[in-house]
């Protein structure tokens, strides 16, 4: 999964800028490396070291370490913090402890997604959101906006914003051999959070504050892979010492650093949604298949009465998962989406597409009307021009085997 400054935001992001490209304070190690830089929603980017293929495949066999500096991070603390987050988030913060986390959605009054995003509860009164690198700008007016709107101005330090963007940055450790490294690079136990020894104390969704050279840090045990891992977020200025550690760390376990294409190929893999992709501000988390992660038992909320309102009538159109049925050309965003049949149209389009490394398949996810969006259904999908067949399948696309 930015923050503002008593209620009035910096977006300035962490690292430098290059004329309309920001860069991130690794852009320097991602230059060392050898990594292939390119434009991503404005920052400039590792997308492969090597290879995709061969990353992606690292990531599931043994470890691989990702760049995430460029996402936002915003503090929303005080004694009201709590209910103002449960007035704009679709999930239940209440149902946090300290120093656990939660996937969650911000949405517009329609049930459109503004972001998805990852809340912390840090203490008792203390929250973390971890927000999508494109959508800094936006969700900050937006979190700007309601909490003029919800936290009365004599009582405005009950809930504070504040950006801290342009002051922390962040890595993610995935795959199944972290776990025989991670202890080594932060000092234990942890000051606050989930209290545990050392990072592999924590389990899924936790985060601690470990120490790292002297200073205080958060590691969470959470990740956008499919595989076990964790994400640190620290100071902008000793996040290239921790990613200089965790691969030193990391080398007798065959750590290798990632770029953005293997996330994209690792999440889409476990069907797990990118804003701009499955998600944007005119669809819903029910269309997205995300109903899971929206709390209307918790009360009122932006956008509930609209979510509400499509649980019980139903939607016009589903998010789908599909491989392709035969060999063919990767299917990728915005390709043409098809029915079959004597009377065969265009029902759909796909949102994020790839050939998939795990295995080997072309695969995809993409929105059709709800008649053909149920696991078995047979689609094609229009590539350079030629229709191929594909298979609706149940998520995730790719199960970690047994």
């Amino acid at each position: 999964m930015t923050s503002s400054e008593k209620s009035e935001a910096s977006t300035t992001p962490a690292g430098s800028s290059t004329g309309q490209l920001k860069r991130t304070p690794l852009f320097a190690a991602h230059q060392k490396l050898g990594g292939k830089l390119i434009e991503f929603g404005g920052w400039e980017m590792p997308v492969q070291y090597s290879s995709i293929t061969d990353e992606h495949l690292c990531v599931r066999r043994a470890a691989g370490i990702f760049d995430i500096s460029h996402m936002g991070e915003v503090s929303v603390n005080g004694p009201e913090a709590a209910s103002f987050l449960n007035a704009i988030l679709s999930n239940d913060i209440g149902k946090l402890a300290a120093g656990q986390g939660q996937y969650t959605l911000l949405c517009n009054p329609s049930g459109g997604v503004i972001d998805d995003l990852y809340a912390y509860r840090l203490g008792s009164t203390e929250f973390l959101l971890i927000i999508n690198a494109s959508r800094i700008q936006e969700d900050v007016k937006w979190l700007i906006e309601q909490h003029k709107k919800l936290v009365p101005a004599n009582r405005s330090d009950g809930a504070v914003l504040e950006d801290h963007s342009g002051r922390m940055a962040a890595v993610a450790v995935q795959g199944p051999r972290v776990r025989e490294f991670i202890d080594q690079c932060f000092t234990g136990p942890s000051a606050s959070g989930t209290i545990a020894a050392a990072p592999c104390g924590l389990i899924k969704n936790q985060l601690g504050r470990f120490g790292f050279n002297g200073t205080p840090l958060w590691v969470a045990r959470t990740g956008y892979t499919g595989e076990d891992g964790f994400e640190i977020v620290a100071p902008a200025e000793i996040i290239e010492s921790v990613w200089e550690r965790i691969l030193a760390a990391g080398h007798s376990s065959c750590l290798q650093p990632c770029g953005l294409g293997a996330r994209d190929t690792l999440r889409t893999e476990v069907c797990y949604p990118l804003y701009g992709h499955e998600l944007d501000e005119n669809t819903t988390p029910i269309e997205a298949g995300l109903a899971s992660f929206v709390a209307f038992g918790k009360g009122d909320f932006i956008g509930r009465s609209a979510l509400a309102r499509q649980k019980e009538e139903g939607v016009k159109k589903k998010c789908i998962a599909f491989r392709m049925a035969e060999r063919s050309a990767p299917p990728r965003p915005q390709y043409p989406i098809w029915s079959v049949g004597a009377n065969a149209a265009r029902v759909g389009v796909v949102v994020s597409g790839t050939q998939s490394p795990s295995l080997g398949v072309g695969i995809g996810m993409g929105y059709v009307p709800p008649a053909l969006a149920g696991p078995g259904t047979m689609l094609e999908i229009e590539i350079r021009g030629r229709r191929s067949p594909a298979l609706v399948v149940p998520k995730p696309l790719y199960k970690k085997p047994v």
